[in-house]
């Protein structure tokens, strides 16, 4: 008898560890947290500061949100390019990082409504001599992998006139080889090169027109329709209350949440 109850003292510590191992499997978005997938090398959306602390505009947006969903929000850095197979899994609730809207990547995930608009556009050292895309051909071109810039390039008729493009894992390698001369342009996100330009100024510049308009959104687990709806509930009532344009002028200077 005795070893018959400890096999099942064995058996039910077991559970309840599985159990407490699972952090967020709360189809509402009703657990303790929310685990929010994001690139940790995207300013100002989410980046690491002096401190190696993860800050920026969506890393404030979420954790405002989140905390109206009545849970708390805990952020996960993941490789980029297997943002959807991390959310797929379930090893992360949310893709919540500047992550544009697409047709294709409808295919994939659920989306929440856009909340704010961004474009592709090329950027190349301030003291170069390209003033606009067609400046490009015969160039060498960097982007981030499996991003939207690369599919704003793919789309673009400058994919068939630069000479090669280059692929990094994320944008800050990227701009360091822009900035050594190994690449003449990088095509990224409007709203984070801006927020480069500003901190270093003198160093970059836009060319031309951009490649593409497009609008950021967050991703959510297919099927999973209630913890979108509960999410979205919680963006609207901070458009409502003033909690999002305040977070915008923090990060922005200006209410660029789109209502």
């Amino acid at each position: 008898m005795k070893r018959l109850a400890t096999m099942a003292l064995v058996i039910t510590a077991a559970i309840s560890l599985i159990t407490g191992c699972s952090s967020s499997k709360g189809n509402a978005g009703d657990a303790k947290k929310v685990v929010i997938g994001i690139d940790d090398k995207f300013a100002p959306m989410g980046f690491r500061d002096e401190k190696n602390e993860i800050v920026g505009f969506d890393i404030d947006y979420a954790k405002a949100a989140v905390e109206k969903m009545g849970t708390t929000a805990v952020f996960q850095p993941i490789d980029w390019t297997t943002k959807e197979s991390e959310l797929n899994s379930g090893r992360i609730d949310l893709i919540w990082n500047g992550y544009t809207i697409t047709d294709e990547r409808k295919g994939k995930v659920l989306f929440t409504k856009p909340y704010l608009k961004n474009a592709q556009v090329a950027v190349t050292l301030a003291k170069s001599n390209f003033a606009k895309l067609d400046d490009l051909t015969g160039k060498v071109v960097g982007l981030q992998s499996l991003s939207s810039a690369a599919d704003a390039l793919n789309e673009s008729p400058l994919k068939s006139k630069v000479k090669t493009v280059t692929e990094y894992s994320d944008n800050v390698l990227a701009l360091n080889d822009l900035k050594i001369g190994r690449i003449d342009a990088v095509i990224i996100d409007e709203v984070v090169i801006k927020y480069y330009m500003s901190k270093e100024k003198g160093s970059f510049k836009l060319i031309g027109e951009s490649l593409a308009p497009e609008e950021y959104g967050i991703g959510v687990k297919k099927g999973n329709e209630a913890l979108l709806q509960k999410l979205q509930k919680a963006l609207d009532e901070m458009n409502q209350d003033g909690t999002a344009a305040k977070i915008s002028q923090k990060w922005f200077g200006e209410d660029k949440v789109l209502k």
